[in-house]
């Protein structure tokens, strides 16, 4: 209430007595909800409205502050001078004029800082200079930066916010776009990581170049992200655009970011990313200490080639099961610290491939499962498991960035088949399943592939090029479904129970056909509830070809993987 009166006074009241103001810089007004709020109180709460949470800007060194360890930060390229290549009128009044009202040179800050103990370099812009448009200054100071990151051998990160090109340098502004871009290639073939911040607004040609080169790209809640912005699309196509075009969560489901944030997690999460990071996948901390490869596989795979007598059928019957692990299960049950990365890059994210970095035992690897869903909402989301061919562009998409940073790559597979609509057609069903078994074939880590349900056709062999292939007992995997099958050969569906026994889709009859390495027991029924045993198992399994494969030269690994193939 007083908070109001004092509102209620600032102006006077209907009886003309004049009352006393609020302090300037006291209150302002949320551009979101309109209320207003105190200046104080936001700061608290990390420049976010305590009413209806909408994201303040932030200025560069607080957001410095806030992210960076205490006494870590050492700013760099402090007194670089901004050049008028234009000779534009009045260009160095307005920039004398905003370093002294922002106290900053440009609309760049850049350094070095520690993360959670985690060495980086850092670029924070910010929208008070000029809207951090990218003239010649702040297109020099990150490539700088970039470029001491790459002989320091440092992750980059970058809090990305501009308005575009600097339109008072002209060409100039414009070929910073090329030049901080060509420098983040050099840093990336260093095989150095890279981390892009998105937030309000990202804009123009720094969306167009640094901002989106990202090898994670993070985005801050409802930030305004995109290449020409609102006002200037509605004009040139003549249409209002729809609610919420352009903001992060557009970009998360049109594939284009890995994550939205929120800004009181981000410290936390660029802390796990660079920790993640920065740990040898070739070194293994398992706590059963020196433990031999043939050991931890002669654990797995015990009982392997005593499989229990089932029909055809009732192993298909069994891999679809509604109570069956599903991979996202196999993800929570075996890894730790778990980070889901979103999008292919080119069109969607495709809810039916999970894919992410996880740690095992300390070694640092990428996981990727096909999910079909834990219920019947769920399971629509995930399309029941068929895969888009942005699905399968996502996985190669985690799949290189694993090789970049030499991460083994852990598949699950669990599919009836990739999707088979009109739409997938038209986005490249064939080429994305072809790509990836393509470069399946030449990825330069370690790749193993283990089918925990369904393994239909083509769309689960693109998550099957692998240096192994395991198979859970009642799981299958085959040319089609017996449906499919039955469909073509006997033209006759219902024939499926029939097809399945002619077929070799089952685990003891892939092992004598050479299709695949090993077979996990299960020892009964498998849910969610009782997967602890298989896990176990799966664990050591894992050790073990981790242990086994990691050692390996990259020649030797690509020619074992092309000889398991070529012998088929």
């Amino acid at each position: 209430m007083k908070f109001k009166h004092i509102l209620r006074r600032k102006s006077g009241d209907d009886t003309g007595e004049k009352r006393p103001e609020v302090p300037e810089g006291l209150v302002k007004k949320c551009n979101a909800c309109k209320s207003a709020v105190f200046v104080e109180e936001v700061k608290k709460n990390r420049y976010i409205c305590p009413h209806c949470g909408n994201y303040f800007r932030i200025h560069a060194y607080r957001r410095v502050e806030m992210i960076v360890d205490s006494d870590t930060f050492e700013e760099w390229d402090t007194d670089m001078e901004i050049q008028n290549p234009l000779h534009y009128k009045g260009y160095e009044d307005k920039i004398r004029g905003l370093q002294e009202k922002t106290g900053l040179k440009e609309a760049v800050v850049t350094g070095y800082g520690e993360i959670k103990g985690n060495p980086s370099v850092i670029a924070v812009c910010d929208g008070r200079f000029l809207m951090a448009s990218m003239g010649e200054a702040v297109g020099e100071k990150i490539t700088r930066a970039v470029e001491r990151a790459t002989k320091m051998r440092l992750p980059v990160i970058i809090f990305a916010c501009s308005g575009g090109a600097r339109m008072q340098e002209g060409m100039v502004s414009l070929m910073q776009m090329a030049k901080t871009s060509a420098a983040l290639k050099r840093h990336s073939d260093a095989g150095l990581l890279y981390v892009s911040v998105l937030t309000d607004p990202t804009t123009g040609g720094v969306t167009a170049s640094f901002a989106m080169l990202g090898d994670i790209i993070l985005a801050e809640p409802n930030a305004l992200i995109g290449f020409a912005g609102p006002r200037v699309i509605e004009q040139t196509i003549g249409q209002k655009l729809p609610k919420g075009f352009q903001r992060a969560e557009f970009l998360l489901e049109h594939g284009f970011i890995d994550k939205i944030v929120e800004r009181k997690n981000q410290r936390d999460f660029l802390g796990k990313i660079l920790s993640l990071h920065r740990a040898d996948p070739g070194k293994m901390f398992l706590e059963t200490g020196n433990l031999y490869w043939e050991e931890a596989y002669e654990k797995a795979f015990e009982g392997e080639e005593n499989l229990e007598k089932k029909d055809a059928w009732e192993h298909v019957l069994l891999a679809r099961d509604k109570a069956r692990p599903t991979g996202s299960d196999y993800i929570e049950n075996l890894f730790e610290d778990f980070t889901e990365l979103h999008g292919d890059r080119y069109f969607r994210d495709d809810a039916s491939v999970v894919g992410g970095i996880a740690s095992f035992y300390g070694a640092p690897v990428t996981v990727l499962v096909q999910e079909k869903g834990k219920n019947t909402k769920d399971s629509i989301s995930r399309n029941f498991g068929m895969v888009s061919p942005e699905g399968y562009r996502k996985s190669l998409r985690l799949m290189k960035q694993a090789e970049k940073f030499h991460r083994p790559v852990i598949c699950f597979v669990d599919t009836p088949g990739a999707f088979c609509g009109l739409e997938a057609e038209e986005r490249g069903q064939g080429e994305a399943i072809a790509r990836n078994l393509y470069e399946m074939s030449g990825l330069k880590v370690p790749v193993l592939s283990v089918v925990i349900g369904e393994g239909g056709s083509g769309g689960a062999l693109a998550f099957a090029v692998a240096d192994e292939v395991w198979i859970m007992e009642n799981a299958v995997y085959s040319i089609l479904s017996p449906e499919g099958f039955a469909s073509i050969i006997w033209k006759d569906s219902k024939k499926a129970k029939e097809a399945a026994s002619v077929m070799k889709l089952t685990a003891k009859d892939l092992k004598k056909l050479g299709i695949v390495e090993h077979v996990i027991k299960e020892e009964e029924l498998l849910t969610r509830e009782n997967m602890g045993f298989v896990c176990e198992r799966l664990c050591e399994g894992i050790k073990g070809f981790l242990l086994k494969y990691t050692e390996w030269e990259t020649e030797t690994l690509l020619e074992g993987r092309y000889e398991r193939f070529r012998n088929m």
